[in-house]
């Protein structure tokens, strides 16, 4: 179907919102939703009006007179995005998956909005200065690599682990919920990975609905009920004397997952929840891509994604950018050197010898066990680069 400047365009419902910068434009059906600048939504305002294609680039080249007009050029974006619905009397067949969610509907708004309303943001500022301050004052509360190993068992300490790890993560990943929830939005939760991690992620796409300022408490929903739990048990540890050696660590457990968890946070190289904070923050809402672009002209390793722009105003925060994701990779590796790396050493060290136990031993068991799932991390670990190599080969 050929475009021209005479034809007829039926454009898909849409419902624009003004936001930072720029324009969030909704493609309701679907509930997608797509970044343009001003240029492009007087465009579209004037297709809608069924103003002829002609006259309307005619007036867009005489009011934008430092842009480069070319309404066909849109008009074809617009029709691979799926947001024509006819031309020329002729429908456009798009083969888009609605993108809405559908989750958590029993979640009330109005529960969720006694957790999370106005004061939560302010009162999360306070809650990590408390926490800064409790550190700083009793250095014997921040956490250490062999916070984890509760029991003379490697393999009861790693089930431990892994289980209050899941436990803090559905709690995270619970505050997103409640956050949105609290706007009368739904949202779903996937699972995705972060470097070798498995993750949950709530899909807070219907963020895009809600004003700028307001998508903040969304971003920030999950560290909110980190930094409440990281204050809980800080309080706890420092009022209430605790001997029994398995509450005292559990407690030093969470310590360092929480712990860790808002370091991790702050590794800008990944999409994090301050990185989508920032990224709102600062209305660069492609800031990670436009960063790479950026650092790839100095790294010749780092892949320029050709689908991304930079638009005007934008070129600080891009270079910012590429700053804080070096100090994020410098965040990584401190956490990998104090932490991860430690406690692999402690862990093999503890362990290795019990292999030559005798079989009816269960710390021979237990040893075996560790060294066989070791064993399967590292061939997970493998296969997951090379297949990752191979696809970026084809």
């Amino acid at each position: 179907m050929e475009l021209n400047l005479e034809s007829k365009v039926i454009l898909q419902p849409l419902k624009v919102r003004k936001d930072k910068k720029h324009y969030i434009v909704e493609k309701e059906i679907t509930s997608e939703f797509f970044e343009m600048p001003e240029i492009c939504i007087e465009a579209i305002e004037k297709i809608n009006n069924n103003e002829s294609l002609d006259i309307i680039e005619k007036q867009l080249t005489d009011k934008y007179k430092e842009e480069e007009v070319n309404l066909l050029d849109f008009l074809q974006q617009l029709v691979d995005l799926g947001l024509v619905k006819e031309i020329d009397g002729k429908e456009i067949i798009t083969h888009t998956k609605d993108q809405s969610a559908t989750g958590f509907t029993k979640i009330s708004p109005s529960i969720a909005g006694l957790l999370y309303n106005k004061l939560t943001i302010p009162f999360f500022i306070i809650l990590i200065i408390f926490n800064l301050i409790i550190f700083a004052s009793f250095t014997d509360l921040l956490p250490t690599y062999k916070d984890i190993f509760i029991f003379d068992s490697m393999v009861f300490n790693i089930l431990t682990y892994m289980l209050l790890s899941i436990i803090l993560l559905i709690l995270h990943e619970l505050g997103h919920i409640l956050a949105i929830r609290s706007f009368d939005l739904l949202a779903n939760v996937q699972v995705g990975n972060r470097l070798f991690l498995v993750v949950a992620e709530t899909d807070l796409t219907a963020a895009w609905k809600l004003p700028s300022k307001q998508r903040n408490l969304l971003f920030l929903g999950g560290m909110f009920i980190d930094q409440l739990i990281l204050f809980t048990v800080l309080l706890i540890k420092l009022t209430v004397s605790i001997d029994h050696y398995l509450m005292n660590g559990i407690l030093s457990v969470v310590v360092l997952d929480i712990f860790i968890r808002t370091i991790y946070q702050c590794c800008f190289y990944m999409k994090t929840d301050l990185y989508y904070l920032v990224e709102n923050m600062t209305g660069c809402y492609n800031l990670m891509e436009n960063g790479k672009n950026y650092m790839a002209k100095w790294i010749p390793f780092i892949k320029v994604d050709e689908s991304s722009t930079t638009f005007d105003g934008e070129e600080k925060v891009v270079k910012l950018y590429g700053l804080f994701s070096f100090i994020g990779v410098i965040l990584t590796m401190s956490l990998f050197i104090i932490y991860f790396i430690p406690q692999t050493i402690y862990l093999m060290v503890n362990t290795l010898p019990h292999l030559m136990n005798p079989i009816d031993n269960p710390y021979f068991w237990d040893a075996l066990v560790i060294v066989a799932q070791f064993i399967l991390m590292i061939s997970l670990l493998i296969y997951s680069i090379r297949k990752k190599r191979k696809s970026a080969s084809t």
